[in-house]
């Protein structure tokens, strides 16, 4: 009767590369070096050592490009998220605030000529009253055309002009409100939403095309409708902040293929944003 001889003990065993006490049954597919379990990954084709997978991952530059193109619209996210958190914060402090009912957070939130006028202290409110929503009908067709104009306008235009903009939207609502209703409390992101639609029926404008004939401008104009039939409804807020996107337009878009001064448009939108903040501030006294 035969057997097999046992196997020879001298027989050297692949030690990893990077963990010299543990053995290394595998290798990296990539530069064939013996590797333990640990350090070993799943890779496009085959398991790949760490050394490979850093050298196999495409550059900084590149990966970012990647992940902008994947998250074109993420101020916009930002704000909805903000709009959202101020709500649930304020219903949480007051549960009435989901009725419709003002509770007293949303006061302090909110923009009221009476309240500017008490002096630096309380010039907050030119910016915070442009979260603050009053009801659920109020927060969710806000949020739903900021989603949607959003998403249309951030990737054109890019994310810090978008964020301007939108500030600046705000603010011309905000100068608005005070202007024509001062003694009203306001609150909402409807003037710079109204901001947005004023700066898309500007950039189809600019391009010889008839806003009117598009949706953006049957959203405007139902939108316009609804201001003044529905009562409660802050049409300085929504006015001003149709004005300031229509400015906002002319300042960020351009004619044809002509390019634009990122640096210059920067500029004047800033400008823009301190004019109306300081007309708000103005107004209320």
């Amino acid at each position: 009767m035969s057997s097999l001889p046992p196997p020879s003990s001298t027989t050297p065993v692949s030690t990893c590369g990077v963990h010299p006490d543990r053995p290394a049954p595998r290798r990296c597919t990539r530069c064939d070096r013996a590797h333990c379990a640990q350090c070993l990954a799943r890779g496009s084709v085959g398991s790949l050592c760490p050394g490979c997978r850093r050298a196999s991952r495409a550059p900084l530059t590149t990966r970012l490009r990647y992940w902008q193109a994947a998250h074109a619209a993420i101020v916009t996210r930002s704000l909805i998220i903000a709009n959202l958190a101020v709500f649930v914060s304020v219903a949480l402090a007051d549960a009435r605030s989901l009725s419709g009912r003002t509770t007293r957070l949303q006061v302090d939130l909110g923009l009221a000529a009476d309240l500017v006028a008490l002096g630096p202290t309380e010039w907050y409110r030119v910016v915070t009253a442009g979260f603050v929503h009053f009801g659920l009908i109020h927060v969710g067709f806000n949020m739903f055309l900021l989603h949607q104009l959003g998403g249309m306008l951030e990737p054109a235009i890019g994310r810090i002009r978008f964020a301007l903009v939108y500030l600046v939207c705000l603010l011309g609502g905000s100068a608005g409100a005070m202007l024509l209703q001062p003694n009203a409390l306001h609150g909402g992101a409807s003037g710079a939403v109204f901001g947005l639609m004023g700066l898309a029926a500007v950039g189809y404008q600019q391009r010889g095309i008839n806003p009117l004939n598009t949706s953006i401008g049957t959203l405007l104009l139902l939108n316009l409708g609804i201001t003044f039939v529905v009562p409660g409804i802050s049409i300085g807020g929504h006015l001003g902040g149709a004005v300031a996107g229509a400015l906002c337009g002319y300042v960020v878009l351009s004619r044809g293929r002509r390019s634009v001064n990122i640096a210059m448009t920067t500029s004047v939108l800033v400008a823009l944003g301190i004019l109306f903040a300081a007309v708000t501030i103005v107004a209320s006294g």
